[in-house]
């Protein structure tokens, strides 16, 4: 989509309130994220390029602990990479400071905005479709982790509170119960029943970090597969949008990408039928993951990795579930049932993932003995 050009000049004007030397060639809408406004940069006799940022500052009112946290994650894997390959910039991001030594510039109108360089000659997939790219997801995630296991987790501030707590998932789904905005409750009780009847062994994780077993660690908290960009030939080259990076437990991130890895289907898909494990693309990512993550990871750890499987699959039909009965005012939907069809949609999942249980614990456990 071509930019006014009144739309142009004002982004050329904050452009301007960056560290970047040079003449502007061009300035294109990019990419397809649905949070940040992001805006491609080149300039004139530069083969440097930058990523410019609209922070959206209703999702994340935090700012200052926002850059922070990114400041601090990629510093922290910039000095483990450095020796380690030619170009560190080429593996982590690289914040642009604005001219009066902020990691941001706030506009007049109250906006956020921020520059990272961007990395070129790479490639993402919303879709995995290959035993390469799962494996190379895997291995991207797992080695996230493990660089930032030696970063103290304390340190790194949370932006979005309770963003994989189930219990206040729970307990939010409990609230929209009790009022019954949208009168919706007479259509959900199968489902409602089912979440009932799950919720405790959904704790696991949970409880396991209650009770001392799971150490908190940095974790990416958005491991969906078009963060990892990979080079010409599906290789891990650097795992990005850091903005939910946040403490947590390693179960969490490897749960979320299995949940959208595995499924054979749409998360909104209206055929339950068709949602089907894919066990070769579970298999490939856990692989990778294990290879990169099993120098650090404790024995706990691994064996709530299975449960952080379950888990975000049935937290995301909560969410679903909450959204629909209070009428639909989080989630955006193409039509009336959306979120009641995403809820079934997740619940199928779930319930393929239990049948199937002994087996993906087998694959899990097979893969650990093979990098052992």
């Amino acid at each position: 989509m071509n930019l006014t050009n009144d739309t142009y000049l004002e982004l050329k004007n904050i452009v301007a309130q960056f560290n970047i030397s040079g003449e502007i060639l061009s300035i294109e809408k990019f990419g397809s994220g649905h949070i940040n406004d992001t805006f491609r940069v080149s300039l004139y006799d530069s083969e440097t390029l930058y990523l410019l940022q609209k922070i959206n500052h209703h999702i994340f009112p935090d700012i200052d602990g926002l850059m922070q946290n990114i400041h601090l994650v990629t510093s922290h894997l910039k000095s483990i990479l450095k020796g380690k390959v030619e170009d560190v910039d080429k593996h982590t991001l690289s914040i642009i400071l604005c001219i009066d030594g902020k990691r941001y510039y706030k506009d007049v109108l109250g906006q956020y905005w921020r520059v990272f360089i961007l990395l070129d000659n790479v490639k993402s997939y919303d879709i995995v479709e290959t035993y390469q790219q799962a494996y190379s997801g895997g291995c991207a995630f797992g080695e996230f982790q493990k660089q930032l296991s030696t970063l103290d987790a304390n340190q790194i501030i949370e932006v979005l509170p309770n963003f994989h707590n189930i219990d206040f998932r729970l307990d939010n789904l409990s609230k929209a119960i009790e009022a019954n905005k949208a009168n919706r409750l007479s259509e959900v009780s199968d489902l409602l029943a089912y979440i009932d009847s799950r919720k405790d062994r959904m704790r696991t994780v949970l409880l396991m970090a209650k009770n001392g077993d799971l150490p908190l660690r940095i974790t990416h908290n958005d491991t969906k597969f078009n963060n990892v960009l990979l080079d010409q030939h599906d290789n891990v080259q650097c795992v990005i949008d850091l903005d939910t990076v946040m403490p947590g437990y390693v179960a969490y991130d490897f749960g979320d990408a299995i949940r959208t890895i595995i499924n054979s289907s749409a998360e909104d898909e209206k055929d339950l039928s068709k949602i089907v494990l894919n066990v070769p693309l579970y298999q490939a990512y856990t692989e990778g993951y294990l290879k990169e993550a099993c120098d650090f990871l404790t024995e706990k750890e691994i064996e709530s990795l299975f449960y952080g499987v379950l888990l975000l699959p049935f937290m995301q039909a909560v969410r679903f579930l909450t959204d629909y009965i209070d009428g639909d005012l989080y989630y955006k939907i193409h039509y009336l049932d959306h979120n009641l069809v995403r809820t079934r949609a997740q619940i199928k999942l779930v319930q393929e993932l239990e049948a199937n249980e002994d087996l993906l614990k087998g694959i899990l456990y097979k893969s650990l003995s093979h990098v052992n």
